[in-house]
């Protein structure tokens, strides 16, 4: 199944009911950023969601940097936004990818599977001179129903037992010298969790554009397809674009550790390599 639309198929649709854009667009290094340019312009009747305020919770002792966001709060958040069972929702990011990609995986773990995301995001959008505005829309409200879909996530119990076992695949979504323990820009300590593979998030994007199936399927091609595989990164947000080209190359059994390796850090008796 194909989980990323083209700009031209939005273009055509962005007048429909029932279609409703998602504008993720964040910066790590400046939070405040990406209302800023949503405010500055966006792709005809987005509606921003904020990757700290929205689509994630308030840091804990555990979780890791961004937990998952209160449900209830969420879902009037979606509703507010005119998003109800039937509605097919497309999100972007600045094109990166991973902003845009949390949105789709939270509507896929809250079960509602007509989620997108916009391949080549607002900078693709913007090359493509496509129609922009400042325009803030408002939508009635809608009816949201919520059907969990636990098989999409996994808890930091889970990976302990994948570590003890070796029964699952771990996959470790971030670059090289962070898997490896040779540089730590963001978390407490260093290293990976023990048995993990890695397969960086980024190289499943090229110029800000997902990959071709095949080509993903060539990334993914080492794994076996009938194992049970869990993707994780630095906080559970660049393991998002690897869970969903795995679902795309054909991979059924894939889930998020959404906690990520700063979760398992936040636990002292966790081995790490």
């Amino acid at each position: 199944m194909k989980f990323v639309k083209e700009q031209d198929w939005v273009l055509n649709h962005l007048n429909e009911n029932n279609i409703r854009i998602i504008d993720c667009r964040y910066s790590l290094a400046e939070p405040e950023k990406g209302k800023k340019d949503y405010l500055i312009g966006h792709v005809p009747g987005a509606v921003f969601f904020d990757v700290e305020q929205d689509l994630s919770a308030p840091v804990g002792e555990h979780g890791g940097r961004h937990p998952l966001p209160d449900t209830a709060e969420f879902v009037k958040k979606l509703e507010a936004a005119g998003i109800g069972d039937d509605t097919t929702v497309i999100a972007y990011d600045s094109g990166e990818g991973q902003y845009a990609a949390r949105f789709w995986w939270l509507l896929q773990y809250l079960g509602h599977e007509q989620a997108y995301v916009l391949d080549g995001g607002y900078s693709g959008w913007i090359v493509g001179d496509n129609p922009i505005t400042k325009d803030i829309p408002n939508f009635e409200k809608a009816v949201f129903h919520v059907n969990f879909r636990s098989e999409l996530m996994a808890d930091v119990e889970e990976v302990r037992e994948a570590v003890k076992k070796r029964d699952k695949i771990l996959i470790d979504s971030r670059e090289e010298k962070r898997f490896l323990g040779i540089e730590e820009p963001i978390d407490k300590k260093a290293g990976r969790i023990p048995g993990a593979l890695n397969k960086p998030w980024m190289n499943g994007l090229q110029n800000n554009k997902y990959l071709p199936v095949e080509e993903q399927k060539q990334r993914f091609h080492d794994l076996d397809p009938e194992s049970q595989i869990i993707v994780y990164c630095g906080s559970g947000i660049t393991a998002v674009p690897n869970f969903l080209t795995l679902k795309e190359a054909g991979f059924k059994k894939v889930k998020l550790y959404v906690g990520s390796f700063s979760d398992w850090i936040s636990y002292e008796e966790n081995n790490i390599l």
